[in-house]
């Protein structure tokens, strides 16, 4: 079972990766941004994302690494929310039956 403070720290990580992009947007939106500004706020919050799972590649736990994958099939086809909210529950799933 998941421990409510691991759940809780994921939760913040998801919320901290997601407010990176619209506090980006929202403090620079009266702002002329170029193209290279514009993308390198595109993709801000998956560099957080993946600075925070990085430790969980060389993972040996098998639900880690289950997790991991899951995590990149969602982010190929779905947006950054609901790849997080994907991963937090596959993560969750996946260590109470693997455990």
């Amino acid at each position: 079972m998941i421990h409510m403070t691991t759940f809780i720290a994921i939760l913040c990580v998801g919320l901290t990766t997601y407010s990176t992009r619209v506090l980006g947007y929202l403090l620079l939106k009266n702002r002329q941004l170029s193209k290279r500004t514009t993308r390198i706020l595109q993709v801000i919050p998956g560099c957080v994302l993946v600075s925070v799972i990085a430790p969980y590649f060389v993972s040996d736990h098998p639900a880690n690494l289950v997790a991991i994958a899951v995590t990149i099939l969602a982010a190929c086809y779905l947006s950054l929310l609901p790849t997080v909210m994907i991963s937090i529950v596959a993560t969750a799933m996946l260590r109470y039956l693997i455990a």
